[in-house]
């Protein structure tokens, strides 16, 4: 018989370890190259020596004159907090009695729970690695009832639970709104609830559920030119700047090949790894085949295939900026975390706990984790580039 201790220890014993490997490896090929470490994290935050520069020590001298003086290794720390990333299944009490008898129907039910929690975590995931950490989505270009018009609708999906904010504080009564439907040709999507005409306008940012400025430090807040970065200003730290190439254009190998020889020239950074928009990438096989180039494909972890530049994997991803490709060092970028993913357990150990009031039951994943790129001088990015 099927019961709620039983689904308890199936939580634990069966599911954690394919749902962590499920998240860690496959949810996007970017986050499969990150290391991930428990390395360097001091209670709730990550704290990380960055080197920069070379060691000061080494000089030339006469046979009989005085040695090099000692100039040891410029060091710089990086503190960043620990982000709190959460999924959470339900269960309703009467689908789990229906199913008491039955342990195929109790088994499909939980994976039918965690394949929808896997789909939704490595959706969010996938885009906090993109992001600037300030969780917000997009901004409203208009409203319409309960249908809003944004600048961008790449970061929503149907389901999705979000709030509206003014800046930076959510709109009463327009907090907690559930994405029902997305149009992406026409760049609108409606929510549920009343009517949003006179809450919101434009110019006010959508965000994911109580998640503003709490999300990952991505690849938008690492690729900045000003500003503060794990808590180091740029403008006294220049070596925190990426090289940035707006405005580009066609793509080429040129451009391309500018770009990686310029970060090992200036950082000794070596490019292992190319993300961008679908587009970009299509853009890059047309250049290719036009100029009659070869066009290899490679396979990735999590069982991912790309094509190549130069032997480098290229992958395109679904929340990389239009018109935008990185160029990384994946090796300078680490995933900091005080664990992998845990299920939240109460008091008595058990996972699954009933709602107050409610029949029904509820689990939480958790992780706590941030991002750190060491390196930020050997990152490259070119923008505004004409996709096909």
């Amino acid at each position: 018989m099927v019961t709620m201790a039983s689904a308890d220890s199936a939580l634990k014993s069966v599911y954690l370890g394919v749902v962590s490997e499920q998240l860690n490896t496959a949810a996007n090929p970017l986050l499969a190259k990150i290391r991930q470490s428990t390395a360097d994290v001091w209670g709730k935050e990550v704290r990380r020596l960055a080197q920069y520069g070379v060691n000061g020590g080494v000089g030339a001298g006469t046979e009989e004159g005085d040695l090099p003086s000692a100039a040891g290794n410029n060091y710089e720390q990086f503190v960043t907090t620990l982000k709190n990333l959460y999924g959470t299944i339900e269960i309703s009490d009467k689908a789990v009695r229906a199913s008491e008898n039955n342990v195929g129907a109790f088994v499909n039910l939980l994976n039918a729970e965690m394949d929808g929690l896997i789909k939704a975590s490595s959706f969010n995931f996938g885009r906090m690695l993109f992001g600037d950490g300030s969780g917000v989505l997009c901004t409203v270009s208009s409203v319409s009832g309960n249908t809003v018009t944004a600048d961008s609708v790449k970061n929503l999906i149907e389901g999705m639970v979000v709030d509206f904010l003014d800046d930076g504080s959510a709109i009463a009564g327009a907090a907690g709104r559930r994405i029902t439907a997305v149009d992406r040709d026409n760049k609108t999507f409606t929510v549920t609830g009343s009517a949003l005409d006179e809450a919101i306008a434009a110019g006010n940012a959508v965000c994911v559920q109580g998640s503003y400025n709490l999300e990952l430090t991505g690849l938008g807040a690492i690729f900045q030119t000003t500003g503060s970065l794990y808590g180091l200003d740029r403008a006294t730290h220049k070596w925190m700047i990426p090289y940035i190439k707006t405005k580009v254009g066609a793509i080429s190998e040129t451009v391309i090949q500018t770009a990686i020889d310029r970060l090992e020239e200036t950082a000794g950074s070596r490019v292992d790894f190319i993300v961008c928009s679908w587009g970009v990438k299509r853009a890059l096989q047309k250049h290719l085949s036009e100029n009659k180039r070869n066009i290899d494909v490679t396979k990735l972890a999590g069982g991912y295939r790309s094509i190549t530049y130069n032997g480098i994997p290229v992958v395109a991803d679904r929340f990389c900026p239009d018109g935008t490709m990185y160029l990384l060092n994946t090796s300078d970028f680490c995933l900091h975390q005080l664990c992998d993913w845990k299920w939240l357990e109460g008091d008595d150990g058990r996972i699954l706990r009933q709602v107050a009031g409610k029949p029904l039951y509820t689990a939480t994943l958790v992780k706590y984790a941030d991002l750190i790129c060491t390196r930020p001088c050997g990152q490259a990015m070119l923008s505004g580039i004409t996709e096909a």
